[in-house]
């Protein structure tokens, strides 16, 4: 069962060789990997190159952003199972083989996800993704728990649901949940297969007041009520906004 996997970058040389060298270093074969740059500047291209020999292909142009790029690359590979690895994130040695065991084994799941760590701009594990299992109706209420970078679903959905809403700059992913679940089956596996790089540029940090607001886009579009846990942990989140800032702040100075 082929697996492909696309890596979406822009401007991220500093990290992007690791993520290559983790989707390089999988022990499961065969990976059709892609890669999907949006003209960076900064030397990633040269280093795409380097590893030509060792990916099935890549290109960089412009594009209207990280989902625009995911979806171009989604639209080019032929695996079975697919997955995207954003270009500060990693994946684990075994991740890949696990993913598929348990998708061969379960043919009812069409998305699996395990567990992720945060690493901090050194690669250096400074916490952990609060991953848990879910399902349609928690995702609905806002009960997402589902890291993307440890995330593996059939093409079969992917074309069933898809593509990406290009309008989403942070909710993409949820919004992808939500639709693969209501076609199908998902399934948390407690297990460590990805790591997601937090650092004073990644959007994560940089523009986290996106990110609710658009959750609270996807959870309207499919129904959900005014008076539910996400609208509440969305009045939490913004009246503790100061203090995470602070915080993120203290914790990235100097960085």
């Amino acid at each position: 069962m082929k697996v492909s996997i696309i890596t979406p970058s822009f401007n991220q040389a500093k990290y992007l060789e690791e993520t290559i060298q983790s989707v390089l270093g999988q022990t499961y074969k065969p990976i059709e990997y892609f890669i999907v740059d949006g003209g960076s500047t900064d030397g990633s291209v040269d280093l795409i190159k380097s590893y030509e020999d060792k990916i099935d292909g890549w290109l960089s142009e412009p594009d209207r952003g990280q989902t625009d790029a995911i979806n171009k690359g989604f639209a080019r590979v032929t695996g079975e199972i697919i997955g995207w690895l954003n270009s500060d994130d990693t994946l684990l040695p075994y991740a890949v083989e696990e993913a598929v065991a348990y998708l061969n084994d379960h043919p009812d799941v069409g998305l699996v996800y395990g567990d992720a760590n945060y690493i901090d701009k050194d690669s250096r594990v400074i916490g952990s993704f609060p991953a848990a299992q879910t399902s349609l109706e928690q995702l609905r209420r806002g009960y997402v728990h589902i890291p993307q970078q440890a995330s593996f679903f059939r093409k079969s959905l992917w074309d069933n649901v898809g593509p990406l809403d290009p309008d989403f700059f942070f909710a993409m992913d949820y919004d992808l949940w939500v639709r693969l679940a209501s076609e199908s089956g998902v399934k948390y596996q407690p297990k460590l297969w990805a790591n997601f790089r937090l650092h004073q540029d990644a959007k994560t940090i940089s523009a986290d007041d996106r990110c609710w607001p658009e959750m609270l886009q996807v959870h309207y579009r499919n129904g959900g009520k005014w008076l539910s846990p996400i609208q509440m942990k969305y009045y939490i989140r913004k009246l503790a906004a100061p203090v995470i800032r602070y915080h993120r702040k203290k914790l990235f100075k100097g960085k």
